[in-house]
């Protein structure tokens, strides 16, 4: 089984005669003496922990239940290895915990020479070991068996003719409980029909381990959508039901609230007042929404996140490290000193205020359930993927010949609404950060931060599609099943694209410090040249101090550094902007040998007469120097252009924020470059800029030439697309 229950989760319902709202199972995965370690006893602190939270679930009117796995080194004819289950066990019973499970999922089901000796199958080793813990424990009320086969998947050949499961239901004493998961580990859906015919085999109704909404499976999903696919007519088929829930405490409000809805309809079918269709998932959505919209509007303060994410954790930084006033006077100071207008940048501290009644429905269609998204999601995926399939109509295909008006206004719509829809996800992530519930923000943050990004990209993509007209129609993506991938609707929209499958450029850690500052990645226009050259020459200035200061012009260092691409490529020049301004750019060139025929031809000799080497009035050997760059060869090996034709340059101001913006920006570029065909790309970086050679490493890229293997200075990384 791929998920255990988490800490401080109040999961429902379990009692052996009648069902009841009214147990937790522990079973840790954080817990080393779960499973790893599960010989070795608490330590008198562990001990005080464990027994604080058997009280805590007591005094709320809950079962705990202690769950144990022993199953992975576990030597089942061994005096020793019972005699330490049954210590570790005891121990825990004294704690005052009487409900009990052992867990032996996930497990080879081979067995040592001494199993094998001693036991006529791996069903007879686990059952017998199971039935004495039964008995030593003094047939405890609550006592639940995980077999190693667990749902309709995992049976060899079949449920009906799994020798394990048939041994396991023949010798296992009855007092003793079955957990299943159904026809698959995450099931879709529960049927009686299945579970009449596993508690036939099992001879006992099955007790269902729901992994519907559990998500520690893929670190990019979570699951807000309701409880779902399990008619309240299966009570009869059952002992009783576990909810495996989110590992984030907050996002959990919906599964249990729709849970509960569930529990009552089945209750009242019971009585006779309810017929089995009584149970509605959209009225139950409604209500879970309304209560879930009344506990949004309370302040509330984070717990420590329960997802390793490096970020967000409390024990790390403070509780709501948006309110540090370090940080707030930090970014009050900042202001963009090359931007006309000397607008200081916003703090992140602006207002709290709770999230809209339509932001929290599109928050939950973005994130509904495993084998389903919500309509939002639905929706920006029909659309990515027939803009996708449907580019050539804005293209010119090989033959010369344009789509029809109709198809290119009909185009143009879809990508229309499918922008807009990216808007929405920007504008719901900036609302999550400035939530006035900040348990919320740090639970669902990562999750919203990683869709916004990679919708940043997927909207700069279909923006490239639409505004270039002189590509090859064909689009040089991955065409695969996107469910076959990790990362829900992300990891989807991610397959879309033609770099989909690095996921190098798709998946990192969220910032430390959350943002709401809108971001914004679009293809170059000729108005944004004065800003850019302005952006490039003032990171210039800060990089070089002053070095090229007998240069006066105003151009110099723009034209150096992109007036070539802007000029002679510019539908690979990509432009990242926020509520500012321009903060970043990211040029191409598809093919550096046809793109060096035409800069020798048009580019270099208006440059050559703009700049002369010896100009009037420039003194100096750092002047002349830096003026010769226009006037010297520029040549690159054959054997670097046969693997990496492609060349980029990233450009962004140290002041943002989110640094992950400048990642989305260069895969941005990196999509529209294979888009057209692009097998590798390469980029220049100075030595000594270490910040941008440990960037792009991390996003792929490999030292591949040095300075004193070429003309000039610096090292050429590449990486292959």
């Amino acid at each position: 089984m791929i998920c255990l229950l988490m800490h401080l989760f109040p999961i429902v319902p379990f009692r052996m005669q009648m069902w009841s709202l009214n147990t937790y199972l522990y079973g840790p995965k954080d817990d080393l003496k779960h499973r790893l370690l599960w010989r070795e006893v608490y330590s008198a602190e562990e001990e005080a922990q464990l027994t604080a939270l058997v009280c805590e679930a007591e005094s709320r009117g809950l079962t705990f239940v202690y769950g144990l796995s022993p199953g992975q080194d576990i030597v089942f004819s061994s005096s020793c290895d019972l005699t330490l289950l049954k210590r570790k066990l005891r121990q825990v019973s004294d704690l005052g915990c009487q409900a009990f499970a052992l867990l032996f999922d996930d497990i080879d089901h081979s067995m040592c020479q001494s199993d094998t000796e001693a036991f006529s199958s791996f069903a007879h080793a686990q059952v017998t070991v199971a039935n004495e813990i039964f008995r030593f424990l003094g047939d405890p009320p609550v006592f639940l068996f995980c077999p190693t086969e667990y749902c309709s998947s995992l049976c060899t050949p079949s449920v009906s003719k799994s020798a394990y499961l048939l041994t396991i239901g023949e010798d296992l004493l009855p007092g003793i409980s079955v957990i299943w998961t159904g026809n698959k580990v995450i099931s879709r859906e529960l049927s009686p029909e299945s579970l009449a015919e596993v508690q036939s085999v099992l001879r006992r109704p099955p007790l269902i381990w729901d992994n519907l909404h559990a998500n520690d499976y893929d670190s990019r999903r979570v699951f807000l959508g309701p409880f779902k696919g399990r008619p309240p007519g299966l009570r009869a088929h059952l002992r009783g039901l576990l909810l495996n829930p989110n590992c984030e405490f907050e996002a959990n409000f919906i599964p249990l609230h729709t849970l509960g809805s569930w529990y009552k309809e089945g209750k009242e079918e019971g009585k006779g007042e309810r017929n089995e269709e009584a149970y509605s998932v959209d009225r139950a959505l409604s209500s879970a929404l309304q209560g879930w919209m009344k506990e949004l509007t309370q302040p509330k303060c984070p717990i420590t996140s329960s997802r390793s994410t490096g970020a967000l954790a409390s024990d790390e930084i403070p509780a709501d490290p948006l309110m540090s006033q370090d940080l707030k006077a930090g970014e009050d100071q900042v202001s963009r000193s090359f931007s006309h207008e000397k607008t200081s940048r916003r703090g992140l501290c602006s207002g709290r205020v709770p999230l809209s009644e339509a932001q929290v429905q599109l928050l939950v269609g973005l994130y509904y359930l495993p084998h389903e998204h919500g309509p939002p999601a639905q929706n920006l995926l029909q659309d990515l993927t027939w803009l996708k399939a449907n580019c050539h109509c804005v293209s010119v295909n090989g033959n010369g010949k344009k789509a029809s008006p109709q198809k290119v206004e009909e185009w143009r719509d879809r990508a229309g609404r499918f922008l807009a829809a990216c808007d929405d996800v920007a504008l719901l992530h900036g609302a999550v950060v400035n939530s006035i519930n900040r348990a919320v923000l740090y639970d669902l943050y990562p999750y919203i931060w990683d869709l916004r990004n990679t919708l940043l990209v997927a909207k700069a993509f279909i923006c490239w599609l639409g505004e270039r007209d002189s590509r090859d129609d064909l689009l040089h993506g991955v065409e695969a099943e996107p469910w076959v991938f990790k990362g829900g609707l992300s990891g989807e929209v991610q397959m879309l694209l033609p770099m989909g499958t690095s996921t190098e450029l798709f998946s990192h850690p969220p910032p430390l410090f959350p943002t709401s500052r809108l971001y914004n990645i679009r293809p170059f226009q000729q108005k944004d040249k004065v800003e850019l050259y302005r952006m490039v020459r003032q990171l210039h200035q800060r990089g070089k101090g002053s070095q090229d200061a007998a240069i006066s012009h105003p151009d110099f260092i723009g034209d150096r550094c992109l007036g070539a691409s802007l000029a002679l490529c510019p539908e690979y020049s990509l432009v990242l902007e926020d509520e500012l301004g321009v903060c970043g750019c990211a040029v191409g060139i598809l093919d550096v040998r046809s793109f060096a025929k035409r800069c020798q031809a048009t580019w270099l000799p208006a440059m050559r007469d703009k700049y002369p080497s010896r100009p009037h009035g420039a003194s100096g050997h750092t002047a002349t120097k830096a003026l010769l760059y226009f006037h010297e060869e520029q040549d690159y090996p054959d054997s670097l252009l046969y693997h990496f034709p492609s060349q980029l340059r990233l450009e962004a101001l140290p002041e943002l924020v989110d640094c992950s913006v400048s990642r989305s920006l260069l895969t941005a570029l990196l999509t529209a470059l294979k888009a057209n065909g692009s097998q590798g790309v390469f980029c220049e970086v100075q030595p000594i800029d270490g910040l941008r050679m440990e960037f792009l490493t991390k996003l792929g890229f490999l030292e591949i030439l040095r300075g004193e293997a070429r003309p000039r200075e610096g090292v050429v990384l590449g990486r292959l697309l």
